[in-house]
């Protein structure tokens, strides 16, 4: 009876630990709302499209918008981290 008490423990164990795991990724997910927004933080550029893709296997977010001296730019960013992936002009 004690060694199946002692495996319940470590089977709860483990998995809170996953739990808490799961629950810092979700916490740490950037949304394409607050993509976007940290984007044109700032700046007088138009937002003309958002959408989110997967790139090589990563959930990106690609921001294109409308910069004041009329070029098109497009932001990525890493949906996971938060962080600028690229950027390019046309």
């Amino acid at each position: 009876m004690k060694n199946l008490i002692k495996a319940f423990a470590l089977f709860l164990l483990i998995n809170s630990s996953s739990f808490a795991q799961n629950a810092t990724l979700l916490l740490s997910y950037v949304s394409l709302d607050d993509a976007t927004k940290q984007i044109i933080e700032g700046t007088y550029d138009k937002v003309l499209g958002a959408q989110t893709e997967f790139i090589d296997g990563k959930e990106v977010h690609v921001i294109k918008v409308l910069t004041p001296d009329g070029r098109i730019r497009y932001y990525r960013i890493d949906a996971e981290t938060g962080q600028l992936v690229n950027e390019t002009h046309s």
